[in-house]
């Protein structure tokens, strides 16, 4: 080969690099948010009859979670607990500043311990999953230790309702701050358009793919009802699929969510089996779902709740206003939520009286009382003369 060839044949791999950077784009960042439902009167059965603390299990969510960030560097965790009256942040949390007299040009001070997340050092240990397991038991210590006891006998349930509605508003924001020039508002576009909807390609940021994974432990959430459907509408609007993993109990609304947002829902068999399952049925994001197949699929319970007494009902009486759900027809007839007055009673036709049928009289023939020839009857067969 001649060395005045030698530029042609570099121009050719720098086209052949070009040419498959178009076809072999990066994989777009991808948001995980675990919701924990952190009810102690929950845990306290859960434990007793099974054996799975919740120390347990924040341990192997721990690992699920080092899983999902290992997999592309761009890749964002959100960790909220579902705790009795409440919803908290476990991680991120917002940094809390304080006077560094003493450091050195990392941020660390000499005796080994990180000024900048509160931790110790530890050169065994990825420093952004030392962060992060940091942040999350440090907050989730501090939320069990604030919970009092009057807290605890004033209600047994779980702000299931708020922490999906916190997680859908942490999904939105992260999906603005990465491509804010997609920003509807800011672009001067309606708001009910798409993010991405007007924006040439090339100023657009890269998508971003949410998704929600609830572990639950608490029972019925029928007080929850209106709350927790309108987070299943918005995260199926908005694209957001919703994983469940039941580790107890039995929740209607759950089973709701994971089918109309296209999630995934586990309800183990063997407590000891818990990190593998979220390994095998919950790593996998919305774009590597198109391509396996997903575990699920199983009968969805689609009962709603009584808006009267909070109660999952199979047959109930609705508002033609506003499509309240009631158990019963309402006394006095004006809806409790709308004030709209209905007839419900009027509207219920009791049950129609069953009269016995008049049996038919056989017709006879004037004569024998015969009709017809008769059968012949079985006798003794007659012996030889």
């Amino acid at each position: 080969m001649a060395l005045t060839e030698l530029p042609q044949l570099q121009m050719g791999f720098r086209d052949i690099q070009t040419a498959n950077t178009g076809f072999l784009p990066a994989p777009p960042p991808s948001l995980l948010t675990v919701v924990l439902d952190t009810n102690p009167h929950a845990w306290e059965l859960l434990s007793s009859t099974t054996g799975l603390t919740l120390s347990n299990v924040v341990a192997n969510l721990l690992v699920f979670i080092n899983a999902h960030l290992a997999f592309n560097h761009v890749n964002q965790v959100a960790f909220i607990a579902s705790h009795v009256k409440r919803a908290v942040f476990l991680y991120p949390t917002p940094p809390k500043p304080t006077p560094n007299t003493n450091t050195t040009a990392n941020g660390s001070a000499p005796n080994g311990t990180d000024t900048i997340n509160g931790t110790m050092g530890d050169s065994n240990k990825y420093r952004p999953f030392a962060r992060i397991e940091h942040e999350i038991l440090t907050n989730l210590r501090a939320l069990i230790s604030s919970t009092t006891t009057s807290t605890l006998r004033s209600t047994t349930t779980t702000m299931m309702a708020g922490a999906l509605t916190t997680a859908l508003a942490y999904s939105a924001k992260q999906s603005v701050l990465l491509s804010p020039l997609a920003d509807p508002i800011s672009a001067g576009q309606d708001a009910t358009a798409d993010y991405n909807d007007g924006a040439p390609a090339s100023r657009r940021g890269p998508p971003l793919t949410s998704r929600i994974m609830v572990v639950s432990v608490s029972g019925d959430l029928a007080h929850q009802y209106i709350s927790v459907m309108n987070a299943i509408f918005a995260a199926q609007r908005q694209k957001i699929p919703i994983d469940i993993l039941k580790l107890a109990g039995d929740t209607v609304f759950l089973q709701q969510a994971c089918d109309a947002t296209g999630g995934v829902y586990v309800e183990p068999e063997v407590a000891e089996g818990l990190l593998q399952y979220l390994m095998m049925a919950f790593l996998p994001d919305a774009t590597a779902r198109r391509y396996l197949v997903m575990p699920g699929g199983g009968e969805v319970d689609f009962r709603a709740a009584c808006f009267c007494h909070r109660k999952v009902v199979d047959v109930g009486f609705v508002c033609s206003v506003c499509l309240s759900i009631f158990c019963q027809p309402l006394s006095d007839g004006v809806c409790l939520t709308c004030n709209s007055r209905l007839s419900l009673a009027g509207a219920i036709t009791p049950a129609p009286a069953l009269f016995p049928r008049k049996k038919k009289k056989k017709k006879r023939i004037a004569g024998d009382g015969t009709s017809g020839a008769s059968t012949p009857m079985q006798g003794v067969t007659p012996g030889p003369s």
